[in-house]
Formats: structure tokens, sequence, C-alpha cells
């Protein structure tokens, strides 16, 4: 092989290596769908936000006080999930990426803290899927319309 073709290879290579590393781990399932509809999942998602989210979040979505200063951690508390925190401003692709991989892998920065713990190992894309859902049923129709408009742009 002439030099040409080895560093063209090794550019390819590397290239590859590059895309797997930064995509690795980050992605959700091709076009995350939220099921706040269907009461199955809902119901499902509702044990299992009970069992893993309400310690932190609430037992009714509302979230810890003061949620958007840092405590005396430097962390900020857990957002309230209801209408008035900021879960439905984001689409379901980036709530499930944030509670599967964490707040860290979502953004990029691998120092950053957060309390919110990774649901990667722990709970399944669909039980993910099926907190979310869960989530997104208890908001007011109003707000689920936005949220699915939103979704719908994407």
């Amino acid at each position: 092989m002439n030099r040409t073709m080895v560093m063209g290879i090794g550019a390819a290579v590397l290239a590859g290596t590059a895309v797997l590393v930064f995509t690795w781990g980050t992605s959700a399932p091709a076009g995350t769908v939220l099921y706040a509809s269907d009461p199955d999942v809902v119901a499902l998602g509702q044990t299992i936000y009970t069992d893993n989210c309400a310690a932190c979040h609430g037992a009714n979505l509302e979230g810890e006080s003061n949620w958007r200063s840092p405590g005396s951690d430097g962390r900020l508390p857990a957002p309230p999930h209801d209408e008035t925190g900021h879960t439905w401003h984001h689409d379901g692709d980036t709530l499930f990426r944030l509670t599967k991989y964490g707040t860290a892998a979502l953004i990029g920065d691998p120092d950053y803290e957060s309390n919110m713990p990774v649901y990667e190992g722990v709970l399944t894309d669909d039980e993910i899927i099926a907190v979310l859902s869960y989530i997104k049923s208890t908001w007011p129709q109003e707000i689920r319309d936005r949220h699915d408009e939103m979704e719908n742009r994407q």
C-alpha cells in the first residue's frame, strides 16, 4: 500500500472512532414517543415514578423548594415535573436521554455534578418512557398540547 492510502484509511478509522465516542450512549430510542393517553403505560409509569423518582421530585411532582437555586452542596434541587416546572419545555428525546444518561452526558460535561441518578442499567428504555408518559399525563391539556406541537416540529 502506498502512504496516501494508509493515511486515508487511518483518517477514516479516526473519524469513525470519533463518531462512536461522541454518540455512544447518548441517544434515545429512535423517535422517542410518550404515551400520555395510554392508561396502561401511564399506570406503569406512575408505579415506577413512585418507586424511583418521588423521593426527590415529590409524590405530586412538586419538586423540591427553591429548585432554581443551588443548595449548600452547590447542586440544584430536584425540579418539579408538574406544569410549574420546566420538564414540559423539553422534547421526549431530551427527557429520555437526561433520565437514562444524566445531565453530565446530556450537556457533554463529565465534571457536571448533579443529585439526579443515572438510570441506565436501573430502568429499561420502556420503563423510562412509561415514567415520562406518566409525568406528561398529569399536565393540563393546554400544556400537553403545546408539548405535542413542539414534538411534532422535531
